[in-house]
């Protein structure tokens, strides 16, 4: 597989052979172009019609009485320096044509050595330059066959094969001009398809990644949050009653082995092979609210849930999830921040009004304990709250509490 081009926005690069067969200055900016065996092929090949076609000039000249074989020697060594010349073809296609056209009219051996040029100049370099040169060899022509009339063929004739045959090889030229330049567009379009495939498979890694990270703490911070409360609590008052003891012992198994549940659930979704859950365990919905409320408060979370909503079994599987994760993360958050408050859940909508979830707490009762946090869990929900539609604001209301606001569509 060829190596992937730079990103958009930076300049693209042709492949270096068929650049070179394009644009031959292109290969020599930084050295002399290097031929490939196909390239060899091409250019021997076009030598020997370059020769034979000057062979046949030169037995035309020989043929002829009325020149001098003075003349005759030299037409032919201008023909074979013309066909040498030929070999430059790739190097300087403008300057050989241009200079071609007037030894082709002054020698009948340098008539191959032209064409091969004409048609070299066709296929490496734009139109505008092709029209200035077959026109000049076209005029040439006609003025060529005026000073040597051909005893068999009429002017006309002879003028008009002249002109069609430089028609046929520009037109040839610019046809190999066009094919190439469309399997270096087809190649182009081919690696930058590629790329932008490569980009897009990168760009949803990334969003799985994200997902799965936030998936990952929205469920096990919560459970950590209960382990890390509870067994503060034990580490803080070792002399506490043997039953609280037992209880936020309980607290805690009961977490743990939660925490274990849901980190095999992400796993299992992980794992499986078309993206969906291999652990066959449901996801939260707006009805277990009360639930993870009743969580909260055997955990020693003082909580109220004021649920309003007209119908829990009729809200869109989606919203209900998300409504739970950011009234779990909200829980966790008191817990870390706020022990010892009130926490007031308030969940209200209707179809067609959307579901607006309110989480609060007033400023805690004692001094607070340090708790590491880098504040991913907010942005995380503002996050999901975004991709479900909807919009999360959260802040100090006022009174020292904190209060999250969150409204999802229900349509």
């Amino acid at each position: 597989m060829p190596k992937p081009p730079p990103l958009p926005g930076r300049r693209w690069h042709l492949p270096s052979a068929l650049a070179a067969e394009l644009d031959p200055d292109h290969a020599t900016r930084n050295g002399r172009p290097r031929r490939t065996a196909r390239d060899w092929a091409v250019d021997f090949a076009l030598f020997l019609i370059a020769v034979g076609v000057g062979l046949l000039g030169a037995e035309e000249t020989t043929k002829d009485p009325n020149i001098p074989y003075g003349l005759e020697v030299a037409d032919q060594w201008i023909g074979a320096l013309a066909c040498a010349a030929v070999w430059l073809r790739r190097r300087w296609p403008v300057g050989l044509a241009v200079a071609m056209v007037p030894v082709a009219f002054v020698s009948n051996s340098a008539g191959g050595a032209g064409l091969v040029a004409l048609f070299t100049l066709a296929v490496h370099r734009p139109f505008k330059y092709v029209a200035w040169t077959a026109g000049a060899s076209a005029a040439l022509s006609a003025v060529f066959f005026w000073l040597r009339p051909d005893s068999e063929v009429p002017y006309l004739v002879a003028v008009a094969l002249a002109v069609l045959l430089t028609a046929a090889l520009v037109g040839w030229g610019m046809f190999v001009r066009s094919k190439r330049q469309l399997m270096v567009s087809l190649r182009d379009r081919w690696r930058r398809a590629e790329t932008e495939a490569a980009l897009r498979a990168e760009q949803a890694q990334r969003l799985a990644r994200e997902a799965i990270a936030r998936e990952m703490h929205d469920v096990l911070a919560h459970r950590l949050t209960l382990l890390s409360v509870h067994a503060g609590a034990l580490e803080i008052r070792p002399d506490a009653p043997r039953a609280e003891v037992a209880r936020a012992a309980g607290v805690i198994r009961e977490s743990a082995h939660e925490a274990l549940q849901d980190l095999r659930e992400i796993i299992g979704v992980l794992r499986a092979s078309d993206g969906g859950d291999e652990s066959g365990r449901p996801q939260p919905t707006l009805a277990a609210l009360d639930g993870l409320v009743s969580e909260s408060r055997e955990a020693g979370t003082k909580v109220t849930l004021d649920n309003r909503v007209s119908d829990v079994s009729a809200a869109p599987a989606s919203v209900g999830r998300t409504a739970y994760r950011i009234v779990q993360e909200c829980l966790t958050n008191a817990r870390k921040h706020a022990p010892g408050a009130e926490v007031a859940v308030a969940v209200s909508g209707a179809p067609g009004d959307g579901l607006t979830v309110t989480v609060g707490n007033p400023a805690p009762p004692g001094d607070v304990p340090h708790v590491p946090g880098s504040g991913q869990g907010l942005i995380g929900l503002t996050e999901r709250a975004m991709l479900a539609g909807g919009r999360l604001d959260h802040g100090p209301d006022g009174n020292g509490g904190f209060r999250v606001r969150a409204w999802l569509p229900w349509g």
